[in-house]
């Protein structure tokens, strides 16, 4: 797969999956010296992002000259000072908040709990999933836009743009499938020759623009007439804005990538000063050198190409520089110039794979809501290559159709990291960025609310992709949710006592729900269990009582602390998210510790079945004693070493 795209932002100590789904143990991420991962220089790092932003000249020019007409130059404009007074800041914030390379939606998943915080995030995953999936698709038919429209094959490929746009997806595929290295590397070169060749053109047409004095009068002459005041203009100019917002695309990106910065030597896991300090060089690098092209751009494709060749059919739609390129610099120039759009609008794609794939194993599989197969590579591609088909057949390659989509996913994630540096801001009691942020985060929901009326393609995207990650989800949590899913127990000193002191004789606990916890709370839970299930008077016992603190949470660790109540009862205190996962996790590492097989004791539950199950699945409570002997089926197939479970 992409190497180290598909790694982004994994904590020490987990597991990894290679290209062909196996796991692995992964060391320590970052600039720390772990073995296994080199740090890159921080511009090196940039153009593994701006594969994705500085792409984006291969079709944003044609788009604002669609949605701005005339005005593309200023509505351009508009669009700069929202990105370097806007979005920047805000990423440089997110950058410091999140070094590890999490984002804005790790940001956002802090500040809220219970099932909806986890529902939040998962609704911000699907617009990700819009924004990266339409990355993919969007790049590839803008791609073969560039290769129909070569004069060299505009004969044979004409009409044929879905068909090569489908190739350029399952070529991509094919790619993951098989394996990808050294993508920093292929970057470097592909955005190095994209760059130096865009340059070339922007200052060719900025030379016809100087000594054909007659352009800029007709431009000036033409804005005058259509608009009159320039003050109307300013106006038009910013309602316009939010169609251009396609120019925003990439900072979310930069963030991702941070953990492949080198950062400084003296750099650790908790404090990557270093890394926070490159990072915010590469998206300050990126957001001045994407202004610049993007301004010169608009204005030298504005006043040198007729606004008829941008619309459909015409040879500058989707493809404004391309146009250039051909028309002043030759047919050569040009080939070369759509040889090296596609090439980097193609692995444009390819960073968005690597991002879907980095993104989604991140939360999903944490909260159980991925299925197992999920945490291997091959088949979440596939997955991801087939929806990426949909896309390209719905809107049958189109690059002017898929633009409100694209859009909304990533206003939609770069409103999320607003509204989170705002909250961070206050937090830490800066009233100044507190404010500053806050005006940010409004700019940004305007553009969302007007992309969102005007092109509302984007939101029913992303509410198929919300939809379905949210069954998906749904089912998995339901086929999961008798899985052992504690990732360790922590016994402490007293409790240990208690279990190596019940280990020389039968062990017998007590699944006892805390309620007053007086004398006669547990005094009379004896009784009751001594008559229910007939145990001699000489047989003594341990309670076990779990706290739930957040139900929604699939996997946690489990401490347990030994405490004596009322000078006899010996009680083992238990945090879990899930009353029966505690308690199965907690009797088979007694049994491991101890090689004896527990009992346990429990009483039956009044109420309906469903709903009891309902309760167990919501908030990690319901009819406690058949789940956990269910649970404990999974987790020990072998009955001679599985704990005794009884109900009275």
């Amino acid at each position: 797969m992409l190497k180290g795209l598909s790694d982004m932002g994994k904590k020490p100590g987990t597991q990894t999956q290679d290209s062909n789904g196996s796991e692995g143990s992964e060391g320590s991420e970052g600039s720390e010296g772990s073995e296994g991962h080199r740090g890159q220089r921080w511009w090196r790092v940039m153009c593994l992002t701006g594969v994705d932003y500085f792409s984006t000249l291969g079709y944003q020019p044609g788009i604002a000259a669609l949605a701005a007409g005339l005005l593309s130059p200023i509505a351009t404009l508009v669009l700069v000072a929202v990105t370097l007074a806007g979005a920047l800041p805000v990423y440089r914030r997110v950058a410091q908040e999140s070094p590890h390379g999490e984002g804005s939606i790790a940001m956002l998943e802090r500040l809220l709990t219970f099932w909806k915080g986890k529902l939040f995030v998962l609704t911000l995953l699907g617009f990700a999933a819009t924004d990266f999936l339409i990355t993919i698709t969007l790049s590839a038919a803008d791609a073969s836009t560039h290769l129909v429209e070569n004069p060299h094959f505009t004969s044979t490929l004409h009409g044929h743009e879905v068909v090569i746009t489908l190739g350029l997806v399952a070529l991509l595929g094919a790619v993951f499938l098989k394996g990808f290295t050294e993508a920093i590397g292929v970057a470097v070169v592909l955005v190095g020759i994209y760059l130096v060749l865009n340059a070339v053109v922007m200052l060719v047409g900025l030379w016809h623009v100087a000594t054909a004095s007659h352009v800029i009068t007709d431009w000036s002459q033409a804005l005058t007439a259509e608009h009159g005041n320039p003050l109307v203009m300013v106006g038009l100019a910013l309602v316009v804005f939010p169609k251009l917002a396609l120019g925003l695309s990439g900072f979310e990106t930069g963030v991702a990538v941070m953990p492949h910065v080198d950062g400084g030597p003296g750099d650790t896991e908790e404090r990557p000063v270093g890394r926070i300090r490159d990072t915010k060089k590469l998206l300050t690098t990126a957001a001045v050198i994407m202004s610049v092209f993007l301004i010169a751009s608009s204005f030298i494709t504005t006043l040198l190409i007729p606004q008829d060749e941008f619309k459909d059919g015409g040879q500058a739609n989707g493809r404004a520089l391309a146009f250039l390129a051909h028309e002043y610099l030759g047919s050569g120039f040009g080939s070369v110039y759509d040889a090296a759009t596609v090439g980097i609008l193609w692995f444009a794609g390819a960073s968005a794979m690597a991002g879907l794939l980095n993104l989604m194993p991140r939360y999903l599989p944490r909260y159980g809501m991925a299925p197992h197969w999920a945490r291997a590579v091959r088949p979440m591609v596939i997955v991801f290559i087939l929806v990426a088909f949909l896309v390209t057949w719905i809107f049958d390659a189109d690059v002017d159709a898929q633009g409100g989509a694209y859009a909304t996913g990533v206003l939609v994630l770069m409103t999320s990291a607003a509204i989170a540096v705002t909250i961070a801001a206050r937090r830490a009691g800066q009233r100044g960025w507190t404010i500053g942020f806050g005006v940010i985060s409004a700019v940004f929901g305007y553009t969302t609310a007007v992309n969102v009326v005007e092109r509302p393609d984007g939101v029913k995207i992303g509410a198929c992709f919300i939809a379905g990650i949210m069954a998906v989800s749904l089912l998995s949590r339901l086929a999961r949710a008798f899985e052992l899913r504690v990732t360790e127990v922590d016994l402490d000193p007293m409790a240990e006592r208690f279990v190596r002191d019940t280990a020389t004789r039968r062990m017998r606990f007590i699944a006892n729900e805390p309620d007053s916890r007086d004398a006669a709370e547990y005094r009379d839970k004896i009784h009751q269990i001594r008559a229910d299930n007939d145990i001699p008077v000489e047989e003594d016992f341990v309670f076990v009582e779990v706290t739930v603190r957040d139900p929604s949470d699939f996997e946690s660790a489990l401490r347990v602390r030994g405490e004596v109540l009322h000078g006899r009862y010996r009680v083992l205190t238990l945090d879990g998210s899930s009353i029966p996962n505690s308690l199965a996790a907690l009797l088979l590492q007694v049994r491991d510790l101890t090689g004896c097989r527990p009992h346990i004791y429990f009483e039956w539950t009044e109420g309906s079945p469903f709903a009891q199950f309902l309760r167990f699945f919501l908030f990690g409570q319901g009819e406690v004693a058949p789940v956990t002997r269910e649970v404990l089926r999974e987790a020990e197939p072998d009955r001679t070493r599985r704990p005794h479970v009884h109900v009275g």
